[in-house]
């Protein structure tokens, strides 16, 4: 174990302590871990105050300084567990929950070794999948676990797509029981621009700020718990860091110039327009956008509670990737599949309460991960309008392609699109001669596809599916006919242009090679002519390379001072205007 460059790497940011090849808590915390699990009657912790006391035990235990802590921590532990719990469910939370996850804290280090062990199974062509820090511009990937008593590895044709990691969801809930009692040292954190772990500032701001959204977040968090204990959950959870190089690299899709998306000649894919409902709650095959902070999960252990927040909250298992995945650069995104969803909701941002239990019923894939793929891109914060230049244009298209495209298809994006995906003159002779071998037999998408898209667009699409399906066994996940669930990324408090922002992830989804895009306005007044407007666009069979040059000339003109219209109607400006007549029409006498 002590020769692991893995478990090296993340060792100096766990609480455990590595002699002879194996991990183990230090005695004093073996000895209050066996207090804690055989309930309050022998561990006497039966208050907020009280446990806070036995966390400080442990952390003085492992030489975990206080100066770290969160000054108002004590109170905030106080306040929820001994004020805003009812009688009933702070009885049920120490004398059950407690000791239960004191017995798993007792379990950690042999789980954490069994992980391993299971890595080496899974180490198949140099792909490693043990946990471990994934350092900035370096693909990879983790594999974690739920329930990893009752899971066994294949180990036959088990394959790994390259840069994965992958958690048993039990191991998960160790690691989320570490944070919760904040045991994981933080002193070097900063250094490699790690986001926070522990919970004590989630409690802090409770005591120091009431309101009811952060109260309402730890109750997600404490459902979480309450439910891994009555229902052992079974299956991985993978945390993937995808990069485009920023060189050229054999067997790889680098970092894209403006030429390569103005020459692309790839059709635009399906676009369907959601005016209601919540990504997290479609149920496509789809790739659900996480509008992520450069930290994966923003504020969700502090104040912040908008989308990634939510997301974080009712899926707590992503919290896990908040230990080992330094902060994004530009071209970067990071995918995670299988987390399972524990809670219901309803709200959004000062409004947000857990509304109890959710059944996550999706199905799980040949990993053993539940068919959730989320995949966190950081748009840019507040970039008024320097978010029109080309060089923004260009770091926006480039993180959304980053997130959207599998590398895994480098090859099919090489037969379908030689030059490296680069744009040509025409399409390849073998694709041409595949549409004309297909129109009589199109595949469209389960969901809606617009009426608007050509036979022509459809047969090239069916190609590209073709193509998929028979590398799907290559493949390091399964990742057929997957499309895109998203919405008004980096607007809000991000400040970005939805019209902007929508053009270009539908441009980044069609050069992926994504089948559909599927997006949700949330009811956004800029966005109301979204479906007329992509319907007219599909019927002018436009390439991404068409529509990424009409973007690019129009935020010129808005850069410049040249427009006050939004890109939509600078587009289509008759749409607009015959709106604005409808609007002014008198009423009826």
């Amino acid at each position: 174990m002590e020769n692991r460059e893995d478990l090296n790497s993340i060792l100096p940011y766990l609480p455990l302590v590595m002699r002879s090849s194996t991990l183990f808590w230090p005695s004093q915390v073996v000895e209050a871990l066996k207090a804690m699990a055989r309930g309050p009657l022998h561990s006497r912790v039966n208050s907020g105050e009280l446990l806070f006391l036995a966390i400080s035990d442990l952390r003085h235990s492992l030489s975990l300084s206080s100066h770290h802590f969160a000054p108002s921590f004590p109170q905030g532990y106080a306040l929820f567990f001994d004020e805003l719990m009812s009688r009933e469910e702070s009885t049920k939370w120490f004398e059950e929950v407690v000791p239960a996850l004191a017995d798993l804290l007792l379990r950690f280090p042999s789980l954490l070794q069994t992980h391993y062990q299971t890595a080496d199974i899974a180490h198949i062509n140099g792909v490693n999948t043990g946990l471990r820090l994934l350092h900035s511009q370096e693909p990879g990937i983790v594999f974690l676990s739920q329930g990893q008593r009752s899971c066994k590895i294949p180990q036959k044709n088990f394959k790994f797509p390259n840069g994965h990691e992958i958690l048993f969801q039990e191991l998960i809930g160790a690691l989320l029981g570490c944070s919760l009692f904040c045991l994981f040292p933080v002193t070097n954190r900063g250094v490699e621009h790690l986001p926070t772990i522990n919970f004590d500032q989630l409690f802090a701001s409770l005591y120091d700020n009431y309101n009811e959204k952060q109260e309402n977040k730890i109750r997600c968090i404490i459902h979480y718990f309450e439910r891994i204990f009555s229902h052992t959950p079974i299956g991985f959870v993978s945390f993937e860091r995808k990069v485009l190089p920023l060189e050229h690299l054999p067997q790889c899709i680098s970092y894209p110039k403006a030429e390569f998306w103005s020459n692309s000649v790839i059709p635009l894919c399906c676009f369907e327009v959601q005016n209601s409902g919540l990504i997290e709650d479609q149920s496509s095959e789809a790739l659900e956008v996480d509008f992520a902070n450069k930290f994966i999960g923003g504020g969700a252990l502090h104040r912040g509670c908008v989308q990634e927040e939510i997301r974080f909250m009712i899926n707590p298992e992503l919290i896990a990737g908040m230990l080992f995945l330094p902060s994004m650069a530009d071209n970067e995104a990071i995918e995670i599949i299988g987390a399972e969803r524990f809670s219901s909701y309803t709200g959004y941002a000062s409004s947000f309460h857990f509304a109890g239990d959710y059944v996550d019923k999706k199905d799980v894939d040949c990993f053993g991960r539940r068919k959730t793929r989320i995949i966190a891109i950081d748009a840019l914060c507040s970039p008024r309008m320097r978010q029109y230049k080309q060089e923004c244009l260009l770091r926006e298209i480039n993180k959304a392609f980053c997130g959207f495209f599998a590398q895994s298809k480098y090859q099919q994006y090489k037969r379908l699109f030689p030059e490296n995906g680069c744009s040509r003159a025409q399409l390849d002779q073998n694709i041409e001669d595949s549409i004309v071998r297909s129109r009589s037999n199109l595949l469209s998408h389960d969901n809606a596809s617009t009426s608007d898209e050509t036979t022509e667009e459809k047969s090239v699409n069916q190609v590209i599916r073709n193509y998929e399906e028979k590398g799907c066994e290559s493949l390091g996940h399964e990742d057929n006919n997957i499309g895109i669930v998203t919405g008004n990324w980096g607007c809000g408090a991000f400040g970005g242009d939805p019209e902007l922002k929508t053009i270009i992830q539908w441009l980044a989804a069609s050069q992926a090679l994504r089948p559909f895009i599927s997006y949700y306005t949330f009811g956004l007044d800029e966005l109301q002519n979204l479906d007329q407007v992509t319907r007219w666009i599909l019927s002018q069979k436009w390439t991404v390379g068409d529509l990424w040059n009409m973007l690019v000339e129009y935020s010129d003109q808005k850069y410049k001072g040249q427009t006050d219209v939004g890109f939509l109607a600078w587009l289509l400006p008759s749409l607009f205007d015959h709106d604005a007549e409808m609007l002014d029409l008198p009423n009826a006498p």
